[in-house]
């Protein structure tokens, strides 16, 4: 296993499978400031993504003992990336929802295999062809709601409206000067999105739609 010092115990995720899906959401998880465990069974995999990420850990996640020997219990958030293997993922994400772990996203290969992980108590479904790992990862991060990628270094967020500009106009907010991001739509609640212009004012129980460059929505989803 490598160590790096844990800096928040509530921003750490554990993340079972090392594989495509689950090595892409590990590194983004970690680039934007998560302490991710990465475990596996393989130890080439283990020890290729030793030095990038937090903790890795060579284990067997369908083992209850192993995995309260590595410390699962004491995750909040959890991910179940396991591959092609349908037995070992749904007894993994079963395994988890008896420890107790209170948010968890399992990969699924098909539509079939989701309903399963979820009748065993997954909170969330992932399917590789429709969510990436790099997107998962930004949903599991702050208050996104749903974010995409419309091309390499500029993107879309959904997410609520941060208390600081509630109550204001888009113009008054001052938010593309400060964060350099547009809101381009915004529903109101019990009403439809519809587009967003300096005039709107935004509201606490809104949800806005923010475009801009990756880095810059990524900062703006911490806003308070």
């Amino acid at each position: 296993m490598s160590h790096r010092r844990s800096r928040d115990k509530d921003r750490g995720v554990l993340v079972i499978g090392l594989g495509r899906f689950g090595s892409s959401m590990s590194l983004e998880l970690v680039n934007h400031g998560w302490e991710v465990l990465a475990v596996d069974t393989s130890s080439r995999r283990v020890q290729h993504f030793a030095d990038s990420l937090t903790h890795t850990v060579v284990a067997d996640a369908t083992d209850e003992e192993a995995l309260r020997q590595i410390g699962a219990q004491q995750f909040t958030r959890a991910v179940v990336a396991i591959g092609t293997h349908l037995e070992e993922s749904i007894l993994t994400t079963s395994l988890l929802v008896d420890l107790g772990i209170d948010l968890i996203w399992a990969k699924a290969t098909s539509r079939r295999h989701g309903r399963i992980l979820e009748q065993v108590g997954a909170h969330r479904v992932v399917l590789p062809e429709h969510d990436m790992g790099e997107r998962v990862a930004h949903l599991m991060s702050g208050r996104v709601l749903d974010y995409v990628e419309i091309e390499e270094g500029f993107s879309l967020i959904k997410t609520p409206t941060p208390r600081r500009l509630q109550g204001v106009s888009l113009s008054e907010s001052g938010i593309r000067k400060e964060f350099g991001v547009t809101v381009v739509s915004v529903k109101h609640s019990g009403y439809p999105f519809t587009y967003a212009t300096q005039q709107t004012v935004l509201d606490s129980g809104d949800l806005i739609v923010v475009a801009g460059r990756t880095k810059d929505v990524e900062r703006f989803s911490e806003v308070p």
